[in-house]
């Protein structure tokens, strides 16, 4: 992606563009920012909701997914970049950084109450992360894009069976409770 190409989508001119943003790198670095707080606003309900922790990681699943199926050439766009940029690369790192640190409180916090067994969370939480990025970007990187419903049973049969036990998986619920 240059900024000549990206211009080419656009109305606006180049010196217009450079009136907001320094390089492709730091719009890049905007959207990723942006795409992050909504994903993080559709995972609200698992990272910090009370109840049922199976309902709420299926409700939170299904808003990821919703996110990523709407964004998903730009997830592959800025993953398969930072491949080659080490600017990029760090971005990237640190987006899933973000999910992992996330996600790992939240599995201490649920392993505090009982709901979880104990287990190291960090390492669980990062194949996790990276599990659900790389699907997300398979199935909706390019076109035509998978269907959405698919890839969120996939994802919570496996988020639900490593985290809650293998006998709420066919449920959308669970007699969990979390505090």
């Amino acid at each position: 992606m240059s900024v000549s190409s990206l211009m080419a989508t656009t109305s606006i001119s180049r010196s217009a563009f450079y009136q907001y943003f320094e390089d492709i790198h730091q719009l890049m670095k905007e959207l990723l920012d942006m795409l992050a707080e909504e994903i993080f606003a559709a995972a609200k309900p698992w990272i910090a909701g009370v109840g049922d922790p199976v309902a709420l990681t299926h409700e939170s699943l299904e808003g990821m997914v919703h996110v990523c199926y709407q964004r998903g050439p730009f997830l592959r766009a800025i993953s398969d970049a930072a491949t080659t940029d080490d600017r990029f690369e760090q971005d990237w790192s640190d987006f899933l950084g973000a999910f992992d640190d996330a996600a790992c409180s939240r599995i201490e916090a649920d392993q505090k109450q009982g709901l979880i067994a104990r287990f190291e969370p960090r390492p669980v939480a990062f194949a996790l992360n990276r599990l659900d990025a790389h699907t997300v970007i398979e199935a909706f990187g390019k076109h035509p894009r998978s269907k959405p419903e698919p890839v969120h049973e996939a994802l919570v049969r496996i988020r639900i069976s490593t985290l809650y036990g293998s006998e709420w998986v066919e449920k959308r619920s669970s007699n969990l409770v979390r505090t």
